[in-house]
């Protein structure tokens, strides 16, 4: 078992003698066009945390942080938005937290909107002496529910994809896009949620991207100098 809310605290204290690592998927609930569930960024930042485990010995997958920073997305009905403060606060407490038993940390986000909270948050608990690592998939691709994510998530969850509704949203660089998105929001650049087409998108597609940011995160933990106790593949 690698996740931590399948452990009892007996199981949690032997694992923990043996150097374990915390895993925290951090995603977001939030809406990701017709087409995708408010899940997404929450889905896969669960995943390649899980993932992590199956590469790694030695992760412990904590329970996901579902909620983030995502005011953009505001103006679509169902998106839950903590703000970048909470979402700062809320990673300081928790590891914080954690290191009591875990004293080595992972955050892997999966949503663009939490990068610069997590980044502060990082800063201040290495102030404190800390050891923890911020992680964020680099897919590529559309910048919002678009082939990338849609692909993404036809690999990992296909019966939440609701195909027949893709559509393209504002196919425009997110560059080009930026001063109006960051005055109106989302829905002032978009009407449906999407930045990007999602036409094309495949599971097969997803596993690759899957597979090639897994790898790329597995090799940051496995590889970590600063922090001994990463380390060891399994």
């Amino acid at each position: 078992m690698t996740e931590l809310a399948s452990l009892t605290w007996t199981e949690v204290a032997d694992r923990a003698r043996r150097g374990t690592v915390l895993a925290v998927p951090v995603g977001a609930t939030e809406q990701h066009g017709l087409h995708l569930p408010m899940s997404t960024d929450t889905d896969i930042a669960v995943a390649l945390a899980l993932r992590l485990a199956d590469q790694v010995a030695g992760i412990v997958v904590a329970p996901v942080v579902a909620f983030g920073s995502s005011g953009e997305h505001q103006g679509f009905p169902g998106t839950l938005s903590i703000g970048q403060d909470a979402v700062e606060l809320l990673l300081v407490e928790l590891v914080r937290s954690a290191a009591l038993t875990f004293p080595h940390v992972v955050l892997v986000s999966a949503h663009g909107g939490n990068a610069q909270p997590v980044v502060r948050a990082v800063r201040r608990l290495r102030r404190e002496g800390r050891c923890v690592l911020a992680w964020a998939p680099r897919f590529g691709g559309d910048a919002h529910a678009g082939r990338t994510e849609t692909s993404v998530m036809l690999a990992l969850a296909p019966h939440n994809v609701r195909l027949d509704a893709a559509e393209a949203g504002n196919t425009d660089s997110i560059q080009s896009l930026l001063p109006r998105l960051q005055v109106h929001g989302l829905l002032g650049v978009t009407a449906n949620g999407v930045l990007g087409d999602p036409a094309g998108a495949n599971a097969e597609e997803g596993e690759w991207l899957l597979q090639r940011a897994g790898a790329e995160l597995a090799g940051l933990v496995a590889g970590h100098a600063a922090c001994r106790v990463f380390g060891g593949t399994g």
